[in-house]
């Protein structure tokens, strides 16, 4: 039976916070519940998740534990003050005898195995991380990555055309006598193109080394990230009540559409609502029209004109 993890909607809007486990730099978010977790990690080469619920995981302890007798929750509870400063970059950790390491297997997969202390006995735990879904990987970092592109596309178009115009401004103040009192501070006439150039014979080259840098996901990214998926979830959100809301007033409309006036009936009642003489002026015509398609009779013609 498949194991059940968060909501889609609720782990969406975790960000990806860099990790380091034995020396692996990795992306990371995750989702804890009373008993139950979904984690997923990537290094951008492959994204690996699991998800445990609360019979999973009193079922994997027992196995790895054989002396635990503690219940689920309070297992669980010890597990999640232990590894979550892992899984959140934090360096502060409230178990300092707590011992991590991953562990990349041949299949493709990923183990991490935990070490902690509960109660003065050792407590084990494994994560077994598989390749997550190609549904997964594109609804949780491509699709907000490729919106954050386009995002960051719009905001350098911006840029670029406020520059523009400080260009011009700042020759207006020029061709009006304005002078500069420090030469430093004079710059070049924005050019686009010539810009875009530089930048990426100067910026590419340094990708790779930049790449061990928390994998390129800053604070600032990760704010955009947040801001991203919170939009795409008001937006989804709008859709669905929209949707509901039309669904729920079909069976209205049907009743309005039948109960309505035929056209037949509308040209009809209008008819009725004008004047009499308004009404009148289409038989009259009609009678003109008749009596001006008879033939006329002609006039005899005598034999003396």
């Amino acid at each position: 039976m498949e194991v059940r993890g968060a909501p889609a909607e609720v782990l969406l809007q975790r960000p990806w916070l860099p990790v380091s486990i034995s020396g692996c730099q990795l992306l990371a978010k995750s989702w804890f519940g009373e008993t139950s977790y979904h984690i997923l990690l990537t290094d951008v080469d492959c994204v690996w998740e699991e998800r445990m619920d609360s019979a999973a995981i009193q079922k994997r302890a027992q196995e790895l534990n054989r002396r635990l007798r503690a219940e689920v929750k309070a297992f669980f509870s010890h597990l999640c003050e232990v590894v979550q400063p892992c899984l959140t970059g934090s360096d502060g950790r409230p178990d300092g005898e707590a011992q991590i390491s991953l562990r990349r297997q041949e299949d493709g997969t990923i183990s991490i195995k935990l070490k902690s202390e509960l109660a003065e006995l050792p407590v084990y735990w494994e994560f077994h991380c598989t390749p997550a879904p190609v549904t997964v990987v594109c609804g949780q970092l491509v699709r907000p990555l490729l919106e954050m592109s386009r995002l960051l596309q719009r905001q350098v178009e911006q840029l670029g055309g406020l520059l523009g115009r400080k260009d011009a401004e700042i020759q207006d103040y020029r061709e009006n006598g304005a002078v500069l009192s420090r030469e430093r501070l004079q710059t070049d006439v924005f050019e686009e193109e010539t810009y875009r150039e530089d930048f990426m014979s100067k910026a590419l080259p340094l990708l790779p080394s930049e790449r061990t840098d928390a994998l390129g996901f800053d604070a600032d990214l990760q704010r955009l990230y947040a801001a991203v998926v919170a939009r795409n979830a008001r937006k989804r959100k709008l859709s669905e009540e929209t949707q509901a809301a039309v669904a729920s007033s079909g069976a209205g409309s049907v009743i309005c559409e039948a109960g309505e006036d035929t056209p037949e009936d509308t040209a009809g009642a209008k008819m009725a609502d004008r004047p009499a003489e308004q009404q009148a002026l289409p038989v009259r015509s009609s009678a003109a029209e008749r009596a001006s398609s008879r033939p006329k009779k002609k006039k005899g013609v005598g034999l003396f004109r």
